[in-house]
């Protein structure tokens, strides 16, 4: 009989917290930017913590960073805005995590009142366009 260890998303203490993101287990990685994001209290630590895992090699790891973020500016508030959409935009170029930005760019334009769009780069001209001219 094969025994699962289960994760919980209840409160993480600091140190504990530190051990498992320094781990080679993405599933400890994933669930800690979780219940850092979801229970403070130093969410400051969780937003810094998910940016640095934005773009670790494992999937799951990315999806649930981008999830930190916006549960960290829903339940907290207050997030380093420019880094924050920054690095979700960037996640966009992602596939397997494009959904899931995308998802926390929606949140975070409700829970702080932004919008994508401000963090964006112009479109370029296509060839034809530049051609006009």
């Amino acid at each position: 009989m094969t025994r699962t260890k289960r994760y919980g998303l209840g409160p993480i203490r600091r140190d504990v917290a530190e051990r498992w993101l320094a781990s080679d287990d993405p599933r400890q990685v994933m669930y800690t930017l979780l219940r850092l994001s979801l229970n403070g209290p130093d969410f400051e630590y969780a937003e810094r913590m998910a940016l640095e895992h934005a773009f670790h090699p494992d999937v799951w790891v990315r999806r649930n960073a981008a999830t930190a973020l916006s549960h960290v500016a829903r339940l907290h508030g207050s997030i380093d805005l420019d880094r924050v959409m920054q690095t979700l935009l960037s996640l966009m170029d992602d596939p397997d995590v494009i959904d899931w930005a995308d998802y926390s760019l929606d949140e975070l334009e409700i829970y702080m009142n932004t919008d994508r769009h401000r963090y964006m780069s112009p479109p370029s001209q296509t060839t034809l366009q530049r051609a006009a001219l």
